[in-house]
């Protein structure tokens, strides 16, 4: 069981009409009734859909490639002829 305290707690106010910075909350119970889960999950939903769109899903690298990597990689790789590059995050399994 979670213990609710003020500050894991925010006020929530829907605006009095539908805009691109809020929503009704006719709006949120019709997506809520739609989505078959309840207001404070369309909510959730909506936020986490928002993170995954603006926020990075990865840590930070070191930034751009140096001049010296970039060398290394084409004295490394032939240079001159069009090659193509597959790869996947996903292990694949042999069908």
């Amino acid at each position: 069981m979670t213990t609710r305290t003020p500050a894991s707690q925010i006020a929530f106010r829907y605006r009095s009409m539908d805009s691109a910075t809020g929503v009704t909350r006719e709006t949120a119970r019709r997506l809520a009734e739609h989505l078959g889960v309840d207001e404070t999950q369309v909510i959730h939903q909506a936020l986490h859909d928002l993170a995954v769109k603006i926020l990075p899903q990865y840590e930070a690298d070191d930034g751009p490639l140096s001049a010296t990597q970039v060398r290394q990689i084409k004295k490394r790789v032939a240079q001159g002829t069009k090659r193509s590059v597959r790869s996947t995050l996903f292990e694949m399994e042999p069908a």
